[in-house]
């Protein structure tokens, strides 16, 4: 690849992660602000995982160009963070569980409903960058694990209406903390692999 190609691909590759940053702060944001008002395990969670996103996606723009010890050390970062997420959803669904508060149903799956649309638009936009490296591998699968989350969250508010409980809610809070902590495993791995290639 010539270099005036490799300036190309990299301009694209670089607008399309701006963009999915830019998705990923302001649903981190609608997530943080509806959890709170909805008391919602799952909302929170949900946006803690956009926020701990876009600094992936930050560190990604940060990557690109940049050496492949560069990345893998990226790539590391972010599976880092993942699980460091996941260890906090958990911290946050012990401490609901604790205080028994019932989140509105109805907010959590207009919610689920609005950021599976933006997430399934980030994923679609990351899978058109060719020849993705370890560190925009990384920032798809954060992408596909949080329209996942998002298919979760749905299911839940519905079985908070039905129920009337906030177990629902617990119990998606939970499955997001063990996608994210899966999905931050599995970046780990790819990174270490990475490594082994000569």
């Amino acid at each position: 690849m010539s270099e005036d190609q490799l300036e190309i691909r990299t301009a694209s590759q670089r607008k399309i992660l701006w963009t999915v940053l830019g998705l990923n702060m302001a649903l981190a944001a609608a997530f943080g602000v509806t959890g709170l008002r909805a008391d919602s395990s799952a909302l929170i969670a949900n946006g803690l995982d956009n926020a701990s996103d876009s600094i992936v996606y930050l560190i990604t723009l940060l990557a690109l160009n940049r050496p492949p010890v560069w990345k893998r050390a990226a790539a590391r970062v972010s599976g880092g963070l993942l699980i460091l997420f996941a260890a906090g959803v958990l911290l946050d669904v012990i401490r609901r569980f604790l205080s028994d508060v019932e989140p509105l149903g109805s907010t959590m799956m207009v919610m689920a409903v609005s950021a599976a649309a933006v997430n399934a638009l980030c994923v679609w936009l990351l899978k058109r960058i060719r020849e993705a490296d370890v560190t925009v591998r990384a920032a798809t699968t954060f992408s596909t694990n949080d329209f996942i989350a998002n298919a979760g969250v749905l299911i839940g508010g519905g079985l908070v209406i039905w129920t009337g409980q906030a177990w629902p809610d617990l119990v998606v809070g939970l499955a997001v903390a063990a996608i994210a902590l899966k999905g931050g495993i599995r970046i780990l791995r790819d990174a270490n692999c990475e490594a082994g290639r000569p």
